[in-house]
């Protein structure tokens, strides 16, 4: 069984692959003052919810663009799996062409979406992340990695409206009947949503306009939902994208890695 871990600055998502099937996912909360052991348990204790023993576990690959959080991964991972992960990392072979001016500059969560994003379609796409910051990915019909916008994630807007200015309450990210809120509450509520529908649909079409391409667009994220019902330019939610993008690339570096 493939083992896949996404480590992103809010959450931690664990994936399970056995004979090319995602046979389950979990998502924990990132935090940097966890130890290996700690972690160690909380994986433990999911995979044994599915009947899974981490003996069972032979391979592991790990995204992470959280840096204090990859070495106790990855020693999680050789201590309690007794394997050697493959990290997503400079070096590792994508088959995708990055052109970015430094290409390390790119978060591994976005190469990783882009390479399952391109795998599956063969076209084109911009691929739209909504995690703790909402990231816009375009993928060129020939399959390179041409770069891409980051704006601030929808958490991180009502947080700060909340923090920020003292009348506004803490509210729940829900989608308002009505774009005209009556109360406080369904005002920040129809900012938020529909403020970032405009976000997305806006870049969506000024990156259409600019590459001159038509292309496919992919959401993906844990907030990916709430846009995609209001949206006029998602074409699509995938869930899991990040996580087959990890198996994609497990598949096409787990040769070599037999021999670092």
């Amino acid at each position: 069984m493939l083992l896949v871990i996404d480590i992103g600055n809010t959450n931690i998502v664990f994936g399970v692959f056995d004979d090319g099937t995602l046979r389950n996912n979990w998502r924990l909360s990132t935090e940097l003052q966890k130890t290996v052991d700690e972690y160690a348990i909380l994986l433990n204790s999911l995979l044994d919810i599915e009947k899974i023993k981490l003996s069972e576990i032979d391979s592991a690959i790990i995204s992470c663009v959280v840096p204090p959080l990859l070495i106790p991964f990855e020693i999680l991972c050789r201590k309690y799996v007794g394997i050697r992960p493959i990290l997503v990392e400079p070096g590792i072979k994508t088959g995708m062409p990055i052109l970015y001016e430094n290409p390390q500059e790119v978060g591994a969560d976005r190469i990783v979406n882009a390479v399952a994003g391109f795998e599956k379609y063969k076209k084109a796409l911009i691929i739209v992340d909504f995690g703790t910051a909402t990231t816009f990915d375009y993928i060129t019909p020939r399959g390179e990695y041409a770069g891409g916008s980051i704006a601030p994630g929808i958490m991180i807007s009502l947080e700060a409206l909340f923090e920020r200015a003292s009348k506004l309450p803490r509210v729940e990210l829900v989608t308002p009947k009505s774009l005209v809120g009556k109360n406080t509450v369904h005002a920040m509520q129809s900012g938020i949503i529909y403020g970032y529908v405009g976000l997305v649909d806006g870049i969506v079409e000024k990156m259409k306009k600019e590459t001159g391409t038509n292309p496919y667009v992919i959401a993906t994220g844990g907030l990916s939902s709430f846009i995609f019902k209001q949206s006029e330019t998602i074409n699509e939610v995938d869930e899991f994208l990040t996580l087959r993008g990890l198996k994609i690339l497990y598949e096409k570096n787990k040769d070599y890695h037999k021999f670092k």
